[in-house]
């Protein structure tokens, strides 16, 4: 597929995607979700996924120009989440591997829970997160019902979600909304390097950290015992475990390969 709303290219074990609609603050449309699906089914060799938005702004959300929400027209907006948002919100959750939001504006809407919905945040201090659902008759959705009490607990979120105040960069990192809020300039040193980072860590390792923390809020503390038990298994079999191990008694860096 020739893209026209997205730019993606992986290198070096990272994929890079970028939401680039840059005129319309990057807000999403059938054509740009179905781009992203696209990028998403299939990243190669990529180790590490870092997601973005071109010019100033991450996403703002759902594009109300675009034909599937046409104002004044009855749409169902149940069936836009259930064949766009919500498939785009299990494969960023579901990835085997860490996927890193890099914010360098301002996310709003589902934008806003795109982004939480990744692995590692982190933003430019002048970015800011709304919850702008309410000031349109609506709830938050891609997620944001969920993800939100869970971050920051449920009377900060109620607020938020009702209330439809930015919340700066800044504030998201002391809430433990997000990973960390950098100076602008910093943006991109920081998610390049942590993107480095992971593309030469040992990838099953890191796939098997983010399903187990994930998928444990489902969990009794019993049976995710049993889950650490399982995947343990899995992992100390890998190649990657290995060569740590062999790095740490022959005390030199480690070469993982992924595998």
């Amino acid at each position: 597929m020739a893209y026209e709303t997205i730019d993606f290219k992986t290198e070096g074990g990272i994929a890079r995607l970028t939401l680039n609609r840059p005129d319309r603050l990057n807000s999403f449309t059938v054509q740009m979700h179905e781009e992203v699906a696209d990028a998403l089914s299939d990243l190669g060799d990529a180790r590490v996924l870092v997601l973005t938005g071109a010019g100033r702004a991450f996403c703002a959300g759902q594009d109300l120009n675009d034909r599937a929400v046409a104002p004044g027209e009855d749409i169902d907006l149940g069936e836009s989440l259930e064949k766009r948002y919500n498939p785009l919100i299990k494969t960023l959750t579901g990835l085997p591997m860490p996927v890193i939001a890099r914010v360098n504006g301002v996310a709003a809407g589902a934008g806003a829970n795109i982004a939480l919905a990744c692995d590692i945040v982190i933003a430019a201090r002048s970015a800011k997160f709304i919850q702008s659902f309410a000031n349109l008759g609506l709830i938050p959705d891609s997620g944001g019902t969920w993800v939100l009490p869970r971050l920051v607990g449920q009377a900060r979120a109620l607020a938020i979600a009702l209330t439809g105040e930015p919340v700066t960069a800044e504030r998201a990192a002391e809430w433990g909304m997000i990973w960390k809020a950098v100076d602008d300039e910093a943006l991109d040193g920081e998610v390049d390097a942590l993107a480095s980072k992971f593309a030469s860590a040992p990838t099953q390792g890191l796939a098997a950290i983010k399903a187990a923390i994930r998928s444990g809020w489902s969990r009794s503390f019993d049976d995710q015992l049993q889950h650490e038990r399982e995947s343990q298994r899995t992992v100390g079999f890998s190649g990657d475990y290995k060569e740590g191990v062999a790095a740490f008694m022959e005390k030199r860096p480690p070469r993982f390969t992924g595998q």
